[in-house]
């Protein structure tokens, strides 16, 4: 009895240890895995937007800095000249403008002068010319009295000086107008000089608004000798020293931004249909093997470079050749959005990782469909 009990529990461990096996034979085929992984972060390029010897480098390499953190400074005192002489060409500018403002006010008031004047002169024309006919008249008058012997001859003699009088005033006034006219054209053309010298007025002038765009220029550059972190990371690829010369617009330092971090896995190309995204991924530094990291499928790469189809020289494709034999499966990148880290794994850009996805734990037959079939292709 006791020896078929021996082998009934010997059956039972053995049938155990069976459907152990199976269940993880059953998750290592069902679940894709790859130990071609590598973790990733976003690496902001930090670069000069002047150029400049370095008076200020707090920072070392390698080093943790906080977002607003200086990084740098430039030797500020070239830019701050440049400030103060953009200010003073602005301040210049501007009285000029004023100056400028003030000679067309003045060249208004010679036009409205002018215009006044003329006017008069035209209503004192108007004026000689009814004297003029009243005079006649009265002169006429007198020289038909006059042959009818009924008025003096000094009363002819006054009708005519009377009517000289009124002809030549109005002959003078019109003399005068036209020398009006002439100065009334002058100042027109004294004020249209004026109003184009001067352009818009005040702070809408173009002078103006150029030299206030220098201030701003050099006030951007002023303010662009200090450079501060835009995120929190890590200072890396450092390799200036304090006293170097930074150069515009060349990259002096790296920062890995620490709230970027996400892991690639390369997958084997026949276990893409089965993953989805949302799918839950487990994933293994080879620096941490044994704290698992826990994360989710985040997208999954839609094409990959090919070594074969590169143009030749006679612009014909270039493609190697191949064993009929051996097929070798393509490696597609899956992206896997980290959930869990623990505290003590240090991430680190381009280290090793093993990934294995869960299919099953979440995403649907629709997302599946999504993934066949882009949106582009729909």
């Amino acid at each position: 009895m006791r020896r078929i009990l021996k082998y009934i529990l010997t059956g039972i461990i053995v049938l155990i240890a069976v459907i152990v096996i199976a269940v993880k034979y059953w998750a290592y085929v069902t679940n894709p895995w790859t130990r071609n992984g590598q973790v990733f972060a976003q690496v902001i390029q930090i670069t000069p937007r002047v150029s400049g010897p370095l008076v200020k480098l707090p920072v070392e390499d390698n080093q943790f800095v906080k977002a607003g953190d200086l990084l740098f400074e430039i030797d500020p005192r070239t830019f701050e000249a440049a400030l103060e002489q953009a200010r003073a060409n602005l301040d210049n500018t501007r009285d000029q403008i004023e100056a400028l403002g003030r000679q067309v006010e003045a060249a208004q008031a010679d036009v409205e002068a002018a215009e006044a004047t003329i006017k008069q002169s035209e209503a004192a024309i108007k004026g000689y010319t009814g004297r003029v006919v009243e005079t006649k008249k009265e002169y006429d008058r007198q020289r038909t009295l006059d042959k009818q012997g009924a008025t003096s001859k000094r009363a002819v003699e006054t009708a005519l000086a009377n009517w000289v009088a009124a002809a030549n005033q109005t002959a003078n006034a019109e003399a005068q107008l036209l020398q009006m006219q002439a100065s009334l054209s002058e100042a027109k053309a004294n004020l249209a000089k004026a109003q184009a010298d001067l352009g818009a007025p005040g702070d809408q002038n173009a002078q103006v608004r150029l030299a206030k765009a220098e201030v701003q220029s050099a006030e951007l550059n002023l303010e662009f000798t200090q450079k501060k972190a835009p995120v929190d990371g890590y200072v890396t690829n450092l390799n200036l020293r304090l006293g170097s010369h930074a150069v515009e617009n060349q990259p002096i330092m790296a920062l890995v931004d620490v709230s970027s971090y996400w892991v690639t896995g390369f997958f084997r190309e026949n276990y893409i249909e089965n993953i989805r995204k949302g799918n839950r991924a487990i994933v293994t530094l080879m620096s941490y093997p044994d704290k698992p990291l826990e994360g989710s499928v985040d997208s999954i790469g839609w094409g990959i470079a090919q070594d074969d189809g590169s143009t030749g020289s006679d612009l014909l494709p270039t493609i190697s050749p191949t064993f009929e034999w051996i097929r070798l499966a393509q490696r597609v990148p899956v992206r896997i959005h980290l959930t869990k880290v623990p505290e003590e794994v240090k991430l680190r850009v381009g280290t090793t990782a093993s990934v294995l996805v869960m299919t099953g734990t979440s995403g649907s037959k629709s997302e599946k469909t999504a993934v066949a079939t882009p949106k582009a292709l729909q």
